[in-house]
């Protein structure tokens, strides 16, 4: 009985906290009204949240259970994101206990114009926790897509696919969320020391 319970309250805190982090990525301008996506895995099973949910609005309706050892029911695949073969994979291919899917606005602008792979960040936080953050190429086919973006995550926290948005992992949905609003951050900072170098007129130290 107690492991039930134990269960059951587990349960109702980790939806609460995907409440709280969904209303702050929305109110971050992390994703938009209907965007973006994120899970948490408890033993063989993963939660995500449905696809088209709020993030900024979610209701325990909104968040879908996914095991990872069979084959996803039709059922499932259409009520769960649209994301959740990327998640599948993460979590069979990494350590990751929560994903985060965001459209963190000034980080996708960067990857547009990045001809390397990467965006090192020059603000001492993001220097301190992110490093260098990958671009990966978006791809049409959802099986490479999710291969490609779970394979540069084996050896970072967070990624970006060009155009489209950002995927962090972490111990818990705090620590990605963390990464995601670091990322932002440090792209925020990147994007406004380029125009201020113009505007200037010499360089600046950093």
């Amino acid at each position: 009985m107690s492991l039930v319970i134990n269960k059951a309250e587990n349960l109702m805190k980790m939806v609460t906290q995907m409440k709280q982090i969904g209303r702050d990525l929305f109110l971050r301008g992390m994703v938009n009204s209907h965007s973006g996506n994120m899970s948490v895995k408890l033993d063989n099973d993963i939660y995500i949240t449905r696809t088209r949910s709020m993030l900024g609005r979610l209701k325990r309706d909104d968040i879908v259970k996914v095991t990872l050892l069979d084959e996803l029911p039709k059922k499932t695949l259409r009520k769960a994101s649209s994301e959740t073969p990327v998640h599948i994979r993460i979590y069979k291919e990494t350590d990751a206990k929560a994903v985060i899917h965001a459209h963190p606005p000034y980080a996708v602008l960067l990857s547009f114009f990045k001809v390397q792979h990467q965006i090192a960040p020059i603000d001492s936080e993001g220097k301190l926790f992110l490093k260098e953050i990958p671009i990966v190429h978006e791809e049409d086919d959802k099986e490479k897509r999710a291969q490609k973006i779970s394979e540069v995550l084996k050896d970072c926290q967070i990624v970006i696919v060009r155009g489209h948005g950002s995927f962090a992992i972490g111990e818990s949905l705090e620590e990605a969320y963390m990464y995601t609003t670091t990322l932002e951050s440090s792209c925020f900072f990147i994007y406004h020391l380029e125009i201020l170098k113009k505007e200037v007129g010499h360089e600046i130290l950093y």
